[in-house]
Parts: C-alpha cells; structure tokens; sequence
C-alpha cells in the first residue's frame, strides 16, 4: 500500500512534466504486471510509456485496468494530467469516458476530446481511493476538475487543533489557522459518509461544542446519540482524558496522511503492549479498530453511511430560545421537571430534575413516592408533588426554579395550576410539553406553541422532560427490585453510594 501511495506523491510532484509521464504509466505496467510471469515484466518495463500509448490508444488500455477500487488519471498529448477521479471499480468506471453519452454529456464532452493516455493507482479501499484523489487534485490541479466544479465550492475535511478535543467537520468554508485540512474532495455525499465511517473506527466528535479538560460543568452534561451508539468517545461528560482523546486524532490523521501501514503496525504494537499491561478492554478495542481498517473495502457504497446530524443541545442558545419564546424576563437559569410512573401493582412514583444553565444538576435530584392516591390518577399524583415541593420550599424560604416544566399536555398543565391556586402560592413560570406532538403549553394561552424540531429551546425542554422520565424510571425499578429481592443484596453493603433524596 505504501508503494502505491509513494507512487501517488510523486504523481503530485511530477505531473506537469515528460517524467510523469513515463512515471504514471509504469504504475499502470506494475499493476497490470502483477499476472504475468518475470520475463514477461521485464520485456514491458523496457518498452516506453509512448509506444505503448500508440500501440492501444486510452480505449484499449482502459479494458486491462484492474476491477478494483482506485484513482484514475486522464493525460493529454503532452502527458500532462488533465482529470483525477477515483471509482470502486476503476475498469468500469475509467471506460465509461470512452462511451456515445459522454461525448455528448456536456459536463465530459471536453474532457473526452482531450484524453491522450490515461493510468491508474490501486487502492486497498473506496475510503482509500477518495483520500487520494483528493491529494491528488490538491497537489496536481487538473484542468477539467477545476472546470467541472459546480457553484458551489468543493468541500473539506477539517480538524480543528487548538482545542483540548479536537473536532472533525465538514465543511466548504475552510478556515485559515488553527485547523487541519484535507481536500477538496469532490463528492459531498461520498465525504459525509467517509467521515461517518471513519467516526465509527476513531470516535471522534463532530459536534460544535467548546468542551474544556478542567470544566467541571461537562460532568454533568448528557453526550448525544452517537456516544450511545459507540461512535464518539463523548469527551462533551469528560469519558475520555485529553491525551487519550488526542491519540485517537493522530490515529486518524496518519490514516488521512495515507500512512494507513504504519498506522497499523503503530496500532498492534499498542495492542500488544496494552495486553501486556492487562489492560485487556484497550487491547480489544484496539483490535476491534485494526480489524475495521483492514475491512474498510467491505463497507459498501460511501454515499449509503452519511447520517443526518445529531443534535446536541447548546445549553446557552436552549436558555435564551426559552426566554424568547415564552417572553420570560431572564434567562431560566435554573429549570426543574416533574415526571409520574406507575409501577405494577398500582404503586405510583415522582421524580423532580433539576437543570442549572441548561445542565443537569444531580444533587437537585428528588423522588417521591405518591402517598395520597389510590390507582391511576396522572393528575392527583401531580397535585401531591407539586404541593409536598412548593410548600416545603416557601416553608424554608428557598427561591423556586426559573422554569417549571411539567411532562404531560394541557390538563396536566391545568391540575398544577389549580395546585398553586388551592395552597395560595404565586407559580414561578410554568409549561408543559406534550409528548406526542412536542408541543408547549402555557397557562392562559388558548393554543400550544409549535416549536422547530432542530430548535435549541425544544431540545432543552426534551432534555429536561426525558431526564425526569429517565429519573422516575430508575426509582420505579430500584423499587421492584426492593420489592423482589429484599433492600439488601447478598454481598452488598447498602448505603455506600450517596443517593437522590426522597421527599
């Protein structure tokens, strides 16, 4: 692989001159040659890359070109490189100029003209074959891939390196410092989905977030879908140290770099060292990431692996999106949320979660376990939580939350507004959220606000609503458990782990 991608640099090198010429149409010999026995190798190295241009013409020689993925580059009469582009399987892909429809497809009519000779460099894989492409049309600047660009700009591949987690984005509006860039590229589609198959291996981030080392407000931050999926090492709660996080980076960037054989041999030497160590979880995971680079060309088609984004929540842009919406005359620094289970039985449960500046604040966890009602009653259980944290609040001088979210739809909006009513307590600002629909709805107002699913200020208020449903889950469980098994558990000390009061 290193040979081919030394080829490849000095295709970058060389191109504009004669020496390219002969440079590139050996390694279309190299690879041809490798079917043929040694005498045969060394009658073609000796013949020169002209004679073998006149003798076949591009047409001819596109038919010997190997099935697999790779970069093909077109040359004209000069033996200047004209077109790079890259393909899964470079025969098809490379004759396809030589067909009725390009010489009339506007976009290749000019191109095809012009096609004197053309070569190619084997890959071990699509992913392979588009990185360096994109070196390629970097250091070579092809006349047609300029020409066929679209009014778009090309895009790239950034990584952001002035930062303790470095990033991993695309995008088509590169910046100058503090970044580094591969490309262009020249598929969009075919790039999302290298990076989305590259994310699996190395776990980077792709997010937007300024995520500090020594900021202990990520501890409490909920990572995103991709860290539950196993994509992203979820620096965002601080799972990863920055050393190891940045190790994982120039994983990536020696890949990137076409370095892909040294990169492996770095990566089985850590293994192994890992193993020695009996850290056995890393040398797993750093076999589990060998394996997935050498089967980088079992992965199918690049475009089919670009997801949709995966929203995270700004905590800033959610708190300021809430205080524009629901006109609130601060930020709602500090947002609780109150969620009801039913446990089997007819045992019903509460939780409370408590969010400061649009983060989980796990010591302003409370749980309640429903005292006055019999059965399933979503309403009177709401008017017992809301009551016994309210009252016991007031009665201690403590100040209410910014932001009171309440899981349900309008009755259970109005069953706590009675609620503040009946104990004469002045409500802090409060919402709820139905589940359904995700609309919000707001004491007085005869219809709900439909909020922009992408939004920041719906995505808190999901946070918020899921978090106190995940709470409530837990007590449910924790409870069953209790009922089956007894509070203590053979070899287990209770009492050891700090837990959420129960009011």
């Amino acid at each position: 692989m290193e040979q081919r991608q030394r080829w490849g640099a000095s295709a970058g090198r060389f191109a504009q001159g004669k020496q390219t010429q002969v440079r590139l149409s050996r390694i279309g010999m190299l690879n041809e040659m490798t079917h043929m026995d040694e005498e045969e190798n060394e009658e073609r190295l000796e013949t020169s890359a002209e004679s073998d241009v006149a003798a076949s013409g591009p047409r001819s020689k596109v038919r010997e070109f190997p099935t697999g993925p790779g970069v093909y580059l077109m040359k004209d009469s000069e033996g200047r490189v004209i077109y790079v582009g890259k393909a899964v399987n470079l025969r098809s892909r490379a004759g396809s100029y030589f067909t009725k429809a390009a010489e009339v497809d506007r976009r290749t009519a000019e191109l095809v003209t012009e096609i004197a000779d053309l070569d190619y460099i084997e890959t071990d894989s699509e992913v392979d074959a588009l990185l360096m492409e994109a070196r390629l049309i970097k250091d070579i600047q092809p006349k047609f891939n300029n020409l066929l660009k679209d009014d778009k700009t090309f895009p790239y591949l950034q990584i952001t390196t002035r930062e303790d987690f470095p990033r991993v984005e695309f995008t088509r509006q590169p910046e100058s410092k503090g970044v580094r860039l591969y490309g262009p590229f020249t598929n969009a589609g075919q790039l999302r989905g290298t990076i989305a198959v590259l994310q699996k291996i190395f776990r980077f981030r792709t997010c937007t977030l300024d995520i500090g080392e020594n900021e202990e407000k990520w501890r409490w931050f909920r990572p995103c879908l991709l860290a539950s999926i196993n994509q992203c090492t979820a620096p965002c709660n601080l799972r990863i140290s920055r050393e190891d996080y940045k190790e994982d980076i120039r994983r990536l960037c020696l890949f990137l770099d076409g370095k892909k054989d040294r990169l492996l041999k770095d990566m089985e030497k850590q293994m192994l060292e890992a193993s020695r160590e009996l850290k056995f979880e890393k040398a797993a995971r750093i076999r589990d990431e060998i394996e997935s680079l050498r089967t980088l060309n079992l992965r199918g088609d690049l475009e089919a692996h670009a997801q949709p984004e995966v929203f995270y929540i700004d905590p800033g842009k959610g708190m300021e999106g809430l205080r524009r919406v629901l006109k609130l005359d601060r930020l709602p620094r500090r947002i609780e949320g109150v969620d009801i289970a039913h446990l089997q039985g007819g045992e019903t449960v509460a939780s409370l979660v408590q969010f400061i500046d649009g983060l989980p604040f796990k010591h302003g966890y409370k749980r309640y376990r429903i005292k006055s009602v019999e059965g399933v009653d979503d309403f009177a259980s709401m008017r017992e939580v809301i009551t016994r944290r309210f009252r016991r609040l007031s009665q201690e001088g403590e100040s209410f939350p910014d932001l009171l979210l309440i899981d349900g739809g309008i009755g259970q909006l109005n069953a706590v507004m009675e609620t503040f009513q009946a104990i004469g307590i002045e409500p802090p600002a409060t919402i709820s959220l139905a589940k359904r629909e995700e609309e919000v709805y707001v004491p007085g107002l005869p219809e709900p606000h439909r909020l922009s699913r992408h939004s920041f200020a719906l995505r808190l208020l999901q946070y918020v609503r899921d978090e106190a449903h995940r709470f409530a889950q837990h007590y449910h469980h924790m409870l069953r458990q209790k009922a089956t098994f007894g509070e203590v558990r053979k070899g287990r000390s209770p009492g050891k782990r700090r837990k959420p009061k129960e009011e």
